[in-house]
């Protein structure tokens, strides 16, 4: 809870006889904070409170003008970005399964904004904001805020923090928890080490991306907010304690110990041992092929022979690659936008490739104890997504497959860019992943090909995953060695083409406002 002095106080005073008297989202969009109109507890932002009344009490269609017109008057695409995801965090907290998907995407579209130039910079970022603004109002808005002011509690003594967290998570004492987690966030570090203790319980696509895309916006934003945005991963756990999760999940509950003291991996420096290309494709695939458990003994018993971490990580997101290049596609349509044979949104391939992507970059920051463990569930994960979701994956042949790759031998080089325009537009996910290898065989340039991919991630909806996706395939190709990294753009053509056809809400009006 934010400390306020006595000229803050008196401010407020004077902004609530503001608000009471021209509304709270009039009082906004004139820059008057709305923060005590509703009471004093209600969590609070200082300086960016105006701008995060103004992304939670404005509706979507007007939202968009009125950011376009900050932008112009000098606002920071940055501040707009941590207005929308304070307004996400105090508005759903992690509990709110659209809220969190949002919530998630917002890093991603400003890492998007980093590769246009300068007149369509926004574009990406106001297609999330325009989203968040939507579920935000359907949520139920200021109404329904989930995160509220929290008093610190007495820090644990004789047990770890993150310990004592995890436990009172497991017995779902929501206050408990809360106040426990305020005494142990006092860096960002430390809140993020605190939580893993209760986001490696068990092992889901949300439960781990969620904290590590708050992560990611925090480099953007700074660190100041570690605590409010960690905070949602304290709800998501807690609304996930269920018994059908924790028996879906819990097994790793006792395989994570028993693999610690077994290899003695805590009190274990990190290893350094380089490893070659054929040791990490080797190991990503006995990672592909193997049970969960086994997958998660690899792991522990490389981390003991001193294999370098990043190795061990590049192994488990190629595994996951693999899931995105084999699958056969839904058997039978889900949704209107998630047709049979698509593979995009909540597909298997791009659930473990965003969750293999989060484990890896999470063991990158972690304190020791943690990205041990960060790696160890990495493993079991994404054997798990292969084999406890369903499809043959085993069996299964990657794209691009022989059939494809002969029909594009043909085509010159100069036409290639406009084939695989083409392919996305007719949702040919064969055709485009062949186009790209072979583009990518040419050694020609691979900027013009991320382009392309760009803009459809934009443009199109992606059933609440094109901007993550995007940024888990450009994080990995820019973190794996020359040998492996084509197959994540290989992997996002085929998820662009899926996903071609159901346009995002806001995007045309974003384009119309930009001039672009």
């Amino acid at each position: 809870m934010i400390q306020r002095t006595r000229r803050q106080f008196l401010k407020d005073v004077g902004t609530g006889a503001v608000v009471a008297s021209i509304g709270s989202s009039l009082a906004a969009d004139l820059g008057f904070s709305t923060a005590f109109a509703d009471g004093p507890d209600r969590l609070t932002f200082g300086s960016l409170e105006p701008l995060v009344s103004l992304m939670e009490e404005t509706p979507a269609a007007r939202l968009l003008p009125a950011i376009v017109e900050r932008l112009q008057r000098g606002t920071s695409l940055r501040d707009m970005v941590a207005a929308g995801a304070l307004a996400n965090a105090r508005t759903f907290g992690g509990e709110d399964y659209v809220g969190f998907h949002t919530m998630m995407a917002i890093a991603p579209s400003y890492h998007m904004s980093q590769e246009l130039p300068e007149n369509k910079r926004a574009l990406p970022v106001l297609k999330v904001l325009h989203r968040n603004a939507r579920r935000i109002q359907e949520f139920g808005g200021p109404r329904r805020e989930v995160l509220h002011p929290v008093a610190r509690g007495t820090p644990p003594q004789g047990r770890p923090g993150g310990e004592v967290l995890r436990d009172q998570i497991r017995e779902r004492k929501l206050n408990d928890a809360e106040q426990t987690f305020a005494s142990l966030a006092d860096t960002a570090e430390d809140a993020l080490n605190n939580v893993l203790y209760a986001v490696e319980d068990a092992a889901d696509v949300h439960r781990v991306v969620l904290p590590y895309r708050a992560w990611d916006l925090m480099g953007i934003i700074g660190r100041e907010q570690a605590h409010t945005f960690l905070r949602q991963s304290v709800h998501y756990c807690i609304n996930s304690e269920t018994p059908s999760y924790t028996q879906h999940f819990g097994s790793v509950r006792n395989l994570v110990p028993r693999l610690l003291d077994q290899h003695r991996l805590l009190s274990r420096e990190p290893g350094s041992r380089q490893a070659e290309d054929r040791w990490v494709d080797e190991m990503s695939q006995t990672l592909f092929r193997s049970t969960p458990e086994q997958a998660a003994e690899a792991a522990a018993a490389a981390l003991a022979e001193g294999i370098n971490p990043t190795a061990i990580g590049e192994a488990i997101c190629l595994a996951a690659n693999q899931l995105v290049l084999r699958d056969n596609g839904r058997p039978r349509q889900e949704a209107d936008n998630k047709p049979a044979g698509s593979i995009h949104g909540d597909g298997i391939g791009v659930h473990a490739c965003d969750s293999a992507n989060a484990w890896r970059n999470l063991s990158r920051v972690a304190n020791h104890r943690n990205k041990v463990v960060c790696l160890i569930l990495g493993a079991w994960q994404v054997a798990r997504d292969r084999g406890g979701r369903g499809g043959n994956f085993l069996t299964w042949q990657p794209y691009p497959r022989a059939e494809a790759r002969e029909q594009v031998r043909s085509l010159e080089s100069n036409r290639l860019l406009p084939a695989l325009d083409d392919a996305i537009r007719n949702r040919d996910q064969a055709r485009a992943a062949a186009i790209v290898d072979r583009y990518l065989q040419a050694n020609m340039p691979v900027r013009p090909v991320w382009d392309i991919m760009l803009k459809y991630a934009i443009s199109e909806d992606g059933a609440l995953h094109a901007e993550k996706f995007y940024r888990t395939a450009s994080e990995e190709y820019a973190a794996m060695r020359p040998a492996f990294r084509n197959r994540q753009l290989i992997a996002l053509a085929r998820v662009t083409a899926s996903a071609y056809g159901y346009a995002a809400p806001g995007h045309a009006d974003a384009c119309r406002l930009l001039h672009v």
